[in-house]
């Protein structure tokens, strides 16, 4: 049975440039995804009483919400730094509804995004990435894609997925950034075209792996009440699940099974729906195993059957189950911690019927799912029309 909604929900979406976008620093970038959001809602940055961000990666600000909250010139009555790496943005719905359902505000902006590509080389992102890792795993160098090349292996060894199906997960994200106006990458890929690009760590190709991206996104999460004046037509946030298996890569036990099994039960329960229920999922996608993992854990299909799941056009826009329609780390862009929060932005356009060419006929249910770490934290949100 489905619970009462929550008080709280979604009235606002936006985003910044996404790609190379040299012309803005960090604070720049989160800016102009604040205001998009805010104009989204009809609110100014008078109306925003909560705040919620993520930590910096590249600045490296010492205290990131109080960085923020002046730069924007917002008075909060609360405000808080979230670090649940690549599982923040969709976490921080849940944060802002809390916050508001406890009356300790009314009106949340959640914002994160900086300038991953830009600000440094592209090897220089890669090793902040790197640096994530334990004290006992960082002298020996796995960088975060060999460490999810080893789920990929696993996975392949247990249950006979290809590199040919992970192929078909980077062809459909990029299909479905071309028909995105603000996607870092357009160009349509072929299977062959994954196959053949460049060997990052087997087996990972480097089109198997998510960008580096400048970009920033954000939303405002506000009372019922409050939306009830807005501009846009609100969303609400059925349920919500959180699942935490591992920090690190030496302590994954069971490599091929993530968290996400529990996050997305609870959200089911709390919704009080299945995954049949499900018209279109924005899953997290920083590396192509991840998705097929993500589909079998959250029970859109049984263990090991990831692979056969993608095949044939089955994830595609047209497809049984539309997944991360607006193209996902893999092609749309991935600017660090923002990068999940792009995912949830896109299931609000969809459930309002405002994503254009990639929008998924007649949809009353999104899931949003992110990521943390490697395959560590994980957080799921299902959302619907209020």
């Amino acid at each position: 049975m489905r619970r009462a909604p929550l008080e709280a929900v979604i009235a606002g979406v936006g985003e910044s440039p996404v790609g190379s976008v040299p012309d803005l620093d960090a604070l720049g970038l989160q800016r102009v995804a604040a205001q998009a959001a805010l104009d989204d809602a009809g609110l100014g940055f008078d109306d925003v009483d909560g705040l919620l961000t993520t930590p910096q990666r590249v600045e490296r600000w010492s205290w990131a919400c109080g960085t923020v909250a002046e730069a924007l010139g917002v008075k909060t009555r609360y405000l808080a730094t979230l670090d649940l790496a690549g599982a923040s943005g969709v976490a921080m719905v849940h944060h802002a509804a809390m916050a508001i359902a406890t009356g300790q505000c009314e009106s949340v902006l959640c914002v994160s995004g900086q300038n991953l590509l830009t600000y440094n080389t592209r090897g220089t992102a890669v090793q902040l990435m790197a640096e994530a890792g334990s004290e006992f795993e960082i002298p020996y160098g796995p960088l975060i894609p060999t460490q999810y090349a080893l789920i990929a292996q696993r996975h392949m060894h247990e249950y006979g997925t290809t590199s040919e199906q992970l192929a078909e997960v980077a062809v459909t994200m990029r299909s479905h950034a071309a028909l995105n106006p603000n996607a870092h990458k357009k160009e349509l890929l072929s299977v062959a075209d994954v196959m053949n690009s460049r060997m990052i760590t087997s087996p990972l190709h480097v089109l198997d792996c998510s960008l580096v991206s400048d970009g920033a996104a954000a939303f405002v999460v506000t009372s019922r009440a409050r939306a009830r004046d807005l501009r846009k037509p609100a969303i609400q946030l059925l349920g919500h699940g959180y699942g935490f298996s591992h920090a690190h890569i030496g302590d994954y036990r069971t490599v091929t099974t993530t968290s996400a099994v529990r996050s997305g039960r609870d959200a089911f329960a709390m919704a009080g729906l299945t995954p049949a229920d499900i018209d279109v999922a924005e899953l997290y996608d920083c590396f192509t195993i991840t998705v097929i993992v993500e589909l079998e854990d959250l029970g859109f299909c049984p263990k090991g059957e990831g692979g056969r799941f993608v095949e044939g056009g089955r994830i595609r826009l047209g497809g049984e189950l539309p997944v991360t329609t607006h193209g996902g780390l893999l092609s749309a862009g991935h600017p660090g911690l923002a990068g999940g929060m792009f995912h949830l932005v896109e299931g609000v356009r969809q459930l309002r019927g405002e994503a254009g060419a990639r929008q998924v006929p007649d949809v009353e249910i999104a899931l949003v799912h992110g990521n943390g770490g490697v395959l560590g934290i994980h957080t799921t949100a299902i959302l619907g029309r209020a």
